[in-house]
């Protein structure tokens, strides 16, 4: 018998279509010891906050590369509860280059915001980013938080750009708070007063464009980006490698002519592998739920009664039962052409 029946999804259209943005996040917690140890909370908070603060339309994708059974539980419950659009899967560690390429490339969204899984969102950061995406041209990374020393690298195409365009004015100094660069020092577990130390003989940059600025740098944890820009600049040979090549990326972009900017405000922060006291604190300010999520607090709208009644478990069986026994009750009666495989 080449076929029984029609598959029920032939001519039918979806109705879904992507949003502009799809929200990127790489998770890596391979085990909840040593290093690793506060890294599901950190995890929590993290996504905890991107739902709770994105109010613009978009598309989640989560990447897990290689995580332990506790994580797979948790984003699980996530996507099963809707929260989670797009969940791919790794067996193992593929390297943070090799995810980005594939994350990338099935991204369907015509703007990625991509991130590492242990950054705090705060209100509206997603319009700041877009809104300097928008303002200026050829925008290849926007990230929402602007430290000193990134100022090292990637910055030939900014400069360039604010000589040459007569609407962009450029801005030295020493703009980004002090307390910023303490909380970034603190997160990569650095010693605070040796990087104030370092950072007080640099300079920052800003560049103002039509009312709009932006610091001229961008930072390779967290940045939104075009897709038809970002995907240019992977390489296409697997390394191998489970880190780095990210300053590689950084320069590839910059090389090519785009401009790395930050939004002015501080609109996302590095966590680090735990959850300070201060973020704690910063958590409950802003009322961004700490521990397990429930859908309510994170803005997941609750199923209507008529949801909850069809997922309950003897429902489904008994629904389930009785679709098969009409399935094969009218393929017995529809005639040989539903036997033979001929559509008619």
């Amino acid at each position: 018998m080449a076929r029984i029946g029609m598959n029920p999804a032939r001519n039918r259209i979806t109705s879904y279509r992507p949003a502009r943005v799809t929200v990127a996040i790489l998770v890596y917690i391979p085990y909840l010891e040593g290093y690793f140890k506060a890294r599901l909370d950190v995890l929590k908070l993290s996504l905890a906050s991107l739902l709770r603060h994105t109010r613009e339309p978009f598309d989640l994708l989560v990447f897990d590369n290689g995580s332990c059974d506790e994580v797979k539980v948790f984003i699980g419950a996530l996507f099963e509860q809707g929260a989670i659009r797009y969940l791919m899967t790794s067996q193992e560690n593929i390297g943070k280059i090799g995810a980005l390429k594939m994350m990338f490339n099935a991204a369907p969204g015509e703007v990625i915001a991509y991130a590492d899984d242990d950054i705090f969102y705060y209100p509206g950061w997603l319009g700041e980013h877009l809104k300097i995406l928008d303002a200026f041209p050829r925008v290849g990374m926007v990230s929402g938080c602007a430290v000193r020393t990134l100022f090292d690298h990637g910055l030939q195409s900014n400069l360039r750009f604010a000589e040459e365009d007569g609407d962009t004015r450029l801005i030295r100094g020493q703009n980004i708070p002090e307390a910023w660069e303490l909380e970034w020092a603190e997160s990569y577990g650095r010693n605070p007063e040796e990087h104030l130390q370092r950072i007080r003989e640099m300079e920052d940059i800003i560049l103002e464009r039509d009312g709009v600025r932006a610091f001229a740098i961008a930072n390779h944890n967290q940045f939104v980006t075009p897709r038809s820009v970002i995907l240019q600049f992977l390489p296409q040979e697997w390394s191998g490698r489970l880190m780095g090549e990210m300053y590689e990326l950084d320069n590839a972009v910059d090389e090519g002519g785009y401009l790395r900017l930050s939004t002015i405000e501080r609109t996302t922060r590095h966590l680090g592998n735990t959850v300070s006291e201060a973020m704690a604190e910063e958590a409950r300010r802003l009322e961004v739920p700490l521990g397990d999520l429930k859908p309510a607090s994170i803005g997941i709208p609750a199923p209507s009664l008529g949801q909850r009644f069809l997922a309950l478990r003897p429902v489904r069986w008994f629904l389930q039962g009785l679709y098969n026994r009409l399935f094969w009750l009218l393929s017995q009666q529809s005639g040989g052409w539903m036997q033979t495989g001929k559509e008619g």
